[in-house]
């Protein structure tokens, strides 16, 4: 098994304020906590949506003065929710195409759950390949898989039980221009006859009120019964944490995990496509690697190269399939890099050329780079406690040059490799 070390942060600051601004800062908490789609209906207004226009390239920092001044000629509340609305809109531009983003409605959930655009296109490309005309879109969310998929001409009965969910999910239908494909229904997707369907998609709820779920039987519904509905239909797609054991893929899955742009974005797991197949995709593309079932690759020394696979191909358990392609071995049995003495080109990892190897030192790493004169000092890590922010500040990189360090184990050492992009 693999290591799957990543780096996070956080900071927190805190400060006393004085009294007269606090009603300042209290009216800022109401601007940027207040549920901005509770009164859906009056945002799909004339009056509402004149605000949402108005509103919506504003500023953080000017919501408050905004915010006052449209309060003289609407009503507080519909003033509140447009703000609110603007800037989820502003936030889903990451996930969805800008003028798509504009037009959507959208939960302060619904943004951070949702599948990016990309993502979406991708399954329902696949789903349109498969010969699915229709699709019941189980726990739709705010509707951008059912988007997706009747984008790609595939007729879609959308179903969330949350009823400002489906509202803002058929909203987002008839903004699109799509509400003759989606079909929105507020109701219990174990409740819900879906045998008339071609297909049927599941995106379980993976978060609850302290964070997210790994039990996949605590999922909302349970995996068991999205398997079993999955098993009913003769096509089906669960949506699953990237993070799901292998050994809990039901043999009658292929398992597909998907990134985008270099990040993990989700794992899905199909039924009537190829029973047992794994595949790793990257986006934009696609570019699929299927398993070939080959063995571990051998731990050799580190050659001039170094290969890190995309995180798919990592989850995917396909790091054979990369090191086979580029000729390579791995530089420990539990890490996920491969080194080589060849330069081959692949789409399924990124390829350094490796100057330095040096046992882990932050002296020796320091002295190193103002040999180099490296300034700018891009720090990865996979099998090391070491934080790349607390390295880069105790070795105070300067200079013209730019650097990559790996800090990993090599045959089981503490070890830093330095190199860059080949």
């Amino acid at each position: 098994m693999y290591d799957y070390s990543h780096v996070a942060g956080s900071s927190q600051a805190t400060a006393a304020a004085p009294a007269r601004h606090r009603h300042r800062r209290r009216a800022v908490h109401r601007l940027a906590h207040n549920e901005p789609v509770n009164d859906l209906h009056a945002l799909l207004t004339p009056e509402g949506r004149a605000l949402l226009h108005e509103v919506r390239d504003t500023a953080p920092a000017d919501e408050l003065a905004v915010a006052t001044r449209l309060r003289r000629e609407h009503p507080a509340d519909l003033v509140s929710a447009a703000l609110g609305q603007a800037r989820l809109r502003q936030r889903a531009a990451a996930k969805f195409a800008a003028e798509d983003a504009q037009r959507m409605f959208f939960t302060p959930n619904g943004v951070e759950q949702s599948t990016r655009a990309t993502v979406a296109g991708h399954r329902a490309r696949r789903f349109e390949e498969l010969g699915v005309t229709s699709v019941a879109d189980l726990c739709c969310g705010i509707g951008g898989d059912a988007i997706a998929l009747a984008r790609a001409g595939i007729r879609v009965l959308a179903v969330d039980r949350d009823p400002l969910t489906a509202a803002v999910a058929r909203a987002n239908a008839d903004a699109l221009g799509l509400a003759e494909l989606i079909e929105v229904r507020e109701a219990d997707v174990t409740e819900v006859d879906v045998s008339s369907y071609d297909a049927v998609f599941v995106d379980p709820a993976r978060r609850g009120g302290r964070g997210r779920i790994f039990d996949p039987e605590a999922y909302s519904p349970p995996l068991s019964w999205a398997v079993r509905t999955a098993l009913s239909a003769p096509r089906a797609a669960l949506k699953v944490a990237p993070g799901i054991p292998h050994e809990a893929v039901p043999a009658e899955a292929e398992a597909e995990w998907t990134s985008d742009g270099g990040d993990v974005k989700e794992a899905v797991l199909w039924f009537g496509t190829d029973p047992g197949a794994v595949r790793a995709t990257l986006l934009p593309g696609p570019r699929t690697l299927l398993s070939r079932g080959l063995p571990d690759p051998e731990v050799r020394s580190v050659g001039r190269y170094l290969y890190e696979p995309d995180g798919a191909v990592i989850r995917a358990h396909l790091v054979a399939e990369v090191a086979e392609e580029v000729g390579g071995g791995l530089v420990d049995e539990t890490i996920a890099y491969v080194t080589s003495d060849e330069l081959r080109p692949t789409v399924y990892a990124s390829a350094y050329e490796i100057t330095d190897q040096l046992h882990f030192s932050v002296k020796r790493l320091k002295a190193l780079l103002r040999e180099r004169e490296v300034g700018v000092l891009t720090v990865k890590k996979r099998g090391s406690a070491v934080e790349p922010e607390e390295l880069r500040r105790k070795v105070k990189p300067q200079g013209p040059n730019a650097a990559t360090v790996f800090l990993t184990r090599v045959a089981g050492a503490p070890t830093m490799l330095i190199g860059r992009p080949a």
